[in-house]
């Protein structure tokens, strides 16, 4: 489901895909509100479909991006970006609103579970979870792994998949869990010996594990929770394992840049994003982001946890470091 997401050292082609709900060329583009977005395709139209239906058609033009380079673009110009708004992985915004003060305070009814930040306002969250090809395994009599660690059985050599942390926000679920629960002296010998087993199959996308884990190219994977429960709804032999390690989350947010101007229209559409198209957006990425939400059982991971601090960009840069010292 989420597409592949370059991270800040990493290098990723522009997409620069206008997705316009706008009527095209017949829309004046200075009365619209310029959106710049690194979500999903299913997110995209979930939004767009949503403005539509209150009114706003016509009104705001909506560009996918990368999340590197939009990212990228957010810390070198801060409030100089074309975008009014901005739908993007929650530790990038908090990360250039400490160094570049870009957004204003927008708020809405909905509280968020994690107490929420003034400046930006949650759209959708992602969690991480191993999965497994229940024939692959049967074949191989190997055994079902229960923690991350499992997949360091040598049983494993060349049969397990996850996402490369310098390439896929994925990759970081997968690091945070690592390092949570060994800390970083036992959690690099974890990493490495996981690398070693993964060979030839640590992937530059977030789904990359998934399809080698539904091919049966590999045995287990690790990616994201919600891709192994579609695939078993699909009828396919794949099951999805919480690990006690932990299901760490990550969000997207959407925050209305700072134009010293008339910020008007702008918030009414951030808003309608984060709480009109909530219902939508909460039925493709099932993890409840604000007080009163429910999901179904099966969406709910047995360890959920959180990293003891902000996710920022910085902290990201140093769990890539920890990952390249763990493939020395």
């Amino acid at each position: 489901m989420k597409k592949s997401t370059g991270m800040m050292l990493g290098t990723v082609s522009a997409a620069a895909i206008v997705l316009a709900a706008c009527g095209g060329a017949e829309a004046n583009s200075e009365e619209q509100v310029i959106i710049y977005s690194n979500a999903d395709d299913e997110a995209i139209e979930v939004m767009e479909s949503t403005l539509d239906d209150k009114g706003y058609k016509g009104k705001y033009l909506i560009q996918s991006f990368g999340t590197s380079e939009l990212g990228g673009k957010m810390m070198a110009e801060g409030t100089d970006i074309e975008a009014d708004v901005v739908t993007m992985a929650s530790y990038f915004i908090e990360s250039a609103q400490t160094t570049k003060s870009m957004f204003v305070d927008i708020s809405s009814d909905l509280k968020p579970l994690d107490g929420g930040v003034t400046y930006a306002l949650p759209i959708l969250g992602n969690v991480g979870s191993i999965f497994i090809n229940t024939e692959v395994l049967q074949q191989k009599g190997l055994p079902v792994p229960q923690t991350i660690k499992d997949l360091t059985d040598p049983a494993y050599k060349d049969l397990v998949s996850f996402p490369n942390i310098m390439d896929s926000s994925t990759g970081w679920l997968l690091v945070q869990a690592i390092i949570k629960d060994y800390g970083e002296q036992e959690g690099q010998k974890v990493l490495a010996d996981l690398i070693s087993n993964a060979g030839p199959h640590i992937e530059s996308s977030g789904s990359g594990p998934i399809k080698k884990v539904k091919t049966g190219e590999v045995a287990a994977g690790f990616g994201l929770r919600i891709q192994a429960i579609d695939a078993k709804n699909e009828g396919l032999p794949i099951d999805y394992i919480d690990p006690t390690e932990g299901n760490f989350t990550l969000t997207e947010s959407v925050a209305v840049v700072d134009k010293e101007g008339d910020e008007a229209l702008a918030k009414e559409i951030a808003k309608v994003i984060a709480t009109e198209a909530r219902g939508g957006l909460l039925e493709q990425y099932p993890v409840a982001l604000y007080e009163g939400e429910q999901v179904k059982d099966e969406h709910v991971p047995a360890y959920l946890k959180k990293w003891d601090s902000t996710l920022t960009v910085d902290l990201l840069e140093k769990h890539q470091a920890f990952f390249k010292e763990a493939q020395r």
